[in-house]
């Protein structure tokens, strides 16, 4: 699934071919980050930490660093915050995609700072391995086993 992204900005596409490979190509961590942050589903979000664990490599933080260097032209909006808040400075544009997606949200108390929804994670949340139709909790083979991701 990995297709090359350049860095700066975020923004993917093929390097310019006067570009230095050195300055262009993401950091291998980075490109993982980003494939996943690809594969999770319309209407579904993954943690920083999820993600790491996903990946077995890392941690919050470092997911949290590449999606904010790097993840401009990801859906970073699903790689959110364990507890559902939105991600701050982009509240809005955040919001506008959960509910174009009709991510699961939790309507906010009237003392939250704003009045906005966080995320609904027990709902909203993706394990890596079930569609985004948010059915089972497994994708099941005929025999029906669970199959992990790897």
């Amino acid at each position: 699934m990995s297709q090359h992204r350049t860095s700066g900005d975020g923004a993917r596409g093929d390097r310019a071919p006067d570009a230095s490979p050195e300055y262009d190509a993401l950091p291998e961590y980075a490109e993982r980050v980003l494939d996943v942050a690809d594969l999770i589903p319309s209407g579904r979000v993954m943690t920083y930490g999820d993600v790491a664990e996903w990946l077995g490599e890392g941690g919050p933080r470092q997911v949290g660093r590449v999606m904010a260097l790097y993840g401009a032209a990801a859906p970073w909006w699903r790689v959110v915050r364990a507890d559902g808040a939105l991600l701050p400075g982009h509240e809005l544009r955040a919001l506008d995609h959960y509910r174009e997606e009709s991510t699961p949200l939790r309507e906010a108390s009237r003392s939250a700072e704003g009045h906005l929804p966080r995320l609904d994670m027990k709902r909203a949340r993706w394990d890596g391995v079930t569609g985004g139709d948010g059915g089972t909790d497994r994708d099941e083979d005929q025999d029906g086993v669970g199959r992990a991701h790897t």
